[in-house]
């Protein structure tokens, strides 16, 4: 059984950094689109950045800020966060979509398996 399991979220001071990891097991998923997705108190919840096979897309929000990237070895996701904003401020969410190997799509719907979350808090 898949599981995921996120990281590294906590609060911090408005132009830190923190980075997020989900670490996965139970399957190799190195092959799937895998993403961040954050929900924010009362908001949908939206697509932060997607990964799979080397290609990265990213929301317009946290382009030149945000990186994704996977370590395969270690069966793990990161999400590196710099210049962190008040409006970053969510509950974080990895996820894996089972069903995709490239053009990953951004939809939170389209993913099967999820964390559980970890909450990023950024103050101004």
């Amino acid at each position: 059984q898949v599981q995921l399991v996120e990281s590294g979220g906590g609060s911090v001071q408005a132009g830190g950094s923190l980075r997020l990891s989900c670490a996965a097991s139970g399957y190799d998923y190195s092959g799937y689109c895998m993403g961040w997705f954050r929900q924010a108190p009362g908001k949908e919840r939206e697509g932060v950045a997607t990964v799979s096979n080397g290609f990265t897309r990213y929301a317009d929000s946290v382009k030149g800020r945000f990186t994704i990237s996977k370590d395969n070895a270690k069966n793990t996701l990161y999400l590196q966060m710099n210049s962190l904003k008040p409006e970053d401020t969510g509950m974080y969410f990895c996820a894996l979509d089972m069903e995709r190997s490239f053009l990953c799509n951004w939809a939170p719907g389209a993913y099967g398996r999820w964390g559980q979350g970890t909450q990023v808090t950024v103050s101004s």
